[in-house]
């Protein structure tokens, strides 16, 4: 999680809403680093834990990711929730909640519902670290 907030840290300097993500395989190598890339390439698209699936799945050589885990100090919303469940992601850890499109519980639980594929979730990791940066990033944009 702490490689995750240096990504995201990289993203706010670059302009980018400070998210990170990190996918390591089942011997805790990272296979694939993301973070936030909307702003640069004009596309909704540009989610960190996309661009980390990508290319996780990459390195791989394979769209399956069964036994990987993806940190990321943001809680998916429902776009990466379904990337995640998609690419068979097997364990999902994040930092802070997502108010507007929490998909891990906060407004809906995507992964408790009636899919072929549940990911274990674990929320509020490093939780004050990542609420910290997106704070103060949103709070130099009103400021």
């Amino acid at each position: 999680m702490r490689l995750a907030l240096e990504l995201a840290r990289s993203a706010a300097d670059a302009g980018e809403i400070p998210v990170g993500c990190v996918i390591t395989d089942e011997s805790g190598n990272i296979i694939g680093k993301g973070q936030n890339t909307r702003e640069r390439t004009r596309s909704a698209l540009g989610h960190a834990e996309l661009n980390a699936i990508d290319e996780a799945c990459r390195t791989v050589g394979d769209w399956r990711l069964y036994g990987c885990t993806l940190y990321v100090t943001l809680e998916p919303c429902p776009m990466c929730a379904g990337a995640i469940i998609n690419s068979r992601i097997s364990c999902v850890v994040y930092g802070a909640k997502e108010k507007k499109y929490g998909s891990c519980g906060r407004v809906i639980d995507l992964f408790s519902e009636r899919y072929s594929h549940h990911p274990a979730v674990f929320g509020g990791v490093l939780e004050k670290e990542c609420s910290a940066l997106l704070s103060y990033f949103f709070g130099e944009l009103r400021g």
